[in-house]
């Protein structure tokens, strides 16, 4: 017997027949636009840094890429949670992803997200905007230690100083509002004066 609270228009005739999917982890593009026209859809992002002895943080790594019209803009690693994924081994898989097996990235023993930026189709209803979805994304800062090889659709991986990566002339090669995210994924560190 299942319990279920119905949604306030709910058939049962109009239940879709449930078949087990070839990769339950996985969405087709086309089921993916459908989900995405209808939920919001959980993504972990990561600011990736180098720090010194003290844990202090001396370089921050943007992804260098072209977008879908061609331009060269900068990223930092993102990607979405997949169903039966934890947060963690969401983080890890986008890191690995991004930054290549050698990255070595220092997950926290916790994972707790130094903020939670909602994503919109619409700009201004909050500095982050995605013209695909509605995304909430957890962000974190994620040092890493070893050589870090951009993989997937990224040219490159540029350090530069976290003063470099606040520039208004960085912050506007990121996009959809991750200059905002870079700069207080900074200073929630410290690292900036």
């Amino acid at each position: 017997m299942t319990v279920r609270t119905p949604d306030p228009d709910w058939n049962p005739d109009d239940e879709p027949v449930v078949r087990p999917p070839v990769n339950p982890g996985w969405l087709s593009d086309l089921e993916l636009a459908e989900v995405r026209g209808r939920l919001p859809l959980l993504y972990v992002e990561a600011v990736p840094v180098r720090v010194d002895g003290l844990g202090q943080v001396t370089e921050v790594g943007m992804l260098l890429r072209a977008n879908a019209v061609g331009e060269m803009t900068r990223t930092i690693v993102s990607g979405r949670v997949m169903y039966g994924e934890t947060v963690r081994d969401a983080l890890f898989r986008h890191i690995e992803k991004d930054l290549g097996p050698m990255a070595f990235p220092l997950l926290p023993a916790s994972p707790v997200p130094f903020m939670v930026a909602e994503y919109f189709p619409l700009p201004g209803i909050s500095p982050f905007t995605d013209e695909r979805q509605h995304a909430v994304s957890l962000a974190f800062v994620v040092p890493v230690t070893g050589t870090c090889e951009p993989r997937q659709d990224a040219l490159e991986v540029t350090w530069m100083t976290p003063a470099e990566a606040v520039t208004d002339t960085v912050r506007a090669e990121l996009e959809g509002g991750r200059g905002t995210l870079v700069k207080q994924a900074l200073a929630s560190v410290g690292a900036l004066p």
